[in-house]
């Protein structure tokens, strides 16, 4: 297996990242300079429990945006796959390609993990809050699937 993961922190800069999107477009961090971001890396489009986490941010995603806050999932699924989660779930954010992982490495965001008893290199579910500066506001690895709108809702103040 790899070197183990980067561990980013709360005060850390954000990683830089331009990536592509579903629709056709490019995302980057420098992009979203001026107003804060929720950045979620999760595993594969159209998953049991990645599906349930695009829908409980679609189904919040008014909270994120009444709070100024932008929100992207990078996935290292193909843009085509993208597009056809975001048409299926009706996703109202923008999805980034990374099948590289070269961003999810930089965020410690791809590495080992343990599924169902055996050890597998691959994406680990992770959420990070970047302020308007690029500056990570919120760290969270390992997401837990069904408390992540709650534990935002928290940590961010929502």
């Amino acid at each position: 297996m790899s070197t183990p993961p980067v561990k980013l922190a709360v005060g850390d800069a954000a990683p830089a990242f331009d990536l592509e999107t579903a629709g056709g477009g490019r995302i980057s961090l420098d992009e979203l300079r001026g107003a804060p971001a929720l950045i979620w890396f999760y595993p594969a489009a159209n998953t049991s429990l990645c599906t349930r986490q695009a829908c409980d941010l679609r189904d919040n995603h008014r909270m994120f945006l009444d709070a100024g806050y932008r929100v992207i999932g990078i996935s290292p699924d193909p843009v085509p796959e993208l597009d056809r989660f975001v048409a299926e779930q009706d996703l109202p954010y923008t999805l980034a390609s990374d099948p590289t992982h070269a961003v999810m490495t930089a965020y410690g965001a791809w590495g080992e993990k343990n599924m169902y008893g055996k050890l597998v290199e691959g994406t680990i579910r992770s959420t990070f809050a970047v302020d308007g500066s690029g500056v990570l506001t919120f760290v969270k690895y390992r997401v837990g699937t069904p408390k992540h709108i709650a534990l935002l809702q928290e940590k961010l103040g929502l």
